[in-house]
């Protein structure tokens, strides 16, 4: 009788969900559309750009093709700067890391008490934004210029070399990396700690376990989501950054990352497959070295 009751219930129901499906279809139609036009079709197009060949007809022009050999004259060119595009990302991560942990931790739980006081040390985290991502790293040419303050202060202390400049150089491009995306690891990491139950580290200062010991056996592993988030929302950003390595801000010849060649390669060569290729290249390895990063740390609900 139960039974006869629960399937009745439930053949009641299948109708009422076959009657809902087209309304949350048609809730879900704008954003379908949104990702299909603004996503889906660039990529695409991207893609069929990738496989392009030069006109034999028209100089400077290119026709659909199949021309795999794109893909593997992009990555004999530019592979020297596809690895330092990895190396600065990676070094900007963790330094990025090691300094919006501590701000999150100092936000997230020792203002905890004093909300006046963690609502203005997040608005001075979140200040930055409201500031062009290009003037924050002009103003940083500008103070590492060679007439700046810290080259005059560390040529008189004759830490830097005579005519030595800090410009132009990797620990430049990774300082203006590590700046720029600081934000993006810190607020991930906040969040996590924000909601974090303090009663968890009390427990463990009354099993009697050290300040290290509760930070690495409480606190580290309650926090390994926001710490993922923000490695993610900082890695790949910087990856294909263009800005600070370029010779215009922060970077030089020698510190060309992916996406100045791509910049370069789609603006003034116009070499249109080469940049399409080089940026599927990057692409594919962000994703690839991102699952495989998420996938080790055991936080696959991420991706």
């Amino acid at each position: 009788m139960a039974f006869t009751a629960f399937s009745a219930q439930t053949s009641a129901a299948e109708p009422a969900a076959k009657r809902r499906s087209p309304i949350a279809l048609f809730l879900l139609l704008p954003g379908i559309l949104y990702l299909i036009l603004f996503f889906v079709t660039p990529l695409i197009s991207l893609v069929i750009t990738s496989f392009q060949e030069p006109d034999p007809v028209r100089f400077g022009s290119f026709v659909n093709a199949f021309r795999w050999e794109n893909y593997v004259i992009v990555l004999e060119t530019y592979g020297e700067q596809s690895l330092r595009s990895a190396g600065f990302a990676a070094l900007a991560t963790l330094f990025a890391l090691l300094i919006g942990f501590p701000l999150g931790y100092f936000i997230g739980i020792t203002l905890r008490p004093y909300p006046l006081l963690q609502g203005l040390a997040l608005v001075l985290v979140i200040a930055p934004f409201f500031i062009s991502f290009l003037l924050r790293t002009l103003a940083w040419k500008q103070i590492f210029s060679d007439e700046g303050p810290i080259a005059g202060v560390l040529g008189a202390l004759a830490i830097l070399p005579p005519g030595q400049a800090i410009t132009g150089t990797a620990f430049s491009v990774i300082f203006g990396l590590t700046y720029n995306f600081v934000p993006f690891m810190t607020l991930p990491i906040y969040a996590t700690l924000a909601s974090l139950d303090l009663r968890l580290l009390e427990a463990g200062n009354d099993l009697y376990g050290s300040p290290a010991v509760t930070f690495r056996t409480v606190t580290l592993p309650l926090s390994a989501a926001g710490v993922m988030s923000g490695t993610l929302l900082t890695f790949i950003p910087a990856a294909g950054d263009y800005i600070n390595a370029s010779r215009e801000f922060l970077g030089s010849t020698d510190t060309t990352m992916i996406g100045n060649v791509i910049e370069t390669n789609f603006l003034v060569l116009q070499n249109f497959p080469a940049a399409a290729a080089l940026s599927l290249v990057l692409m594919a390895a962000i994703l690839i070295l991102v699952s495989l990063y998420v996938r080790r740390s055991g936080t696959e609900e991420l991706l």
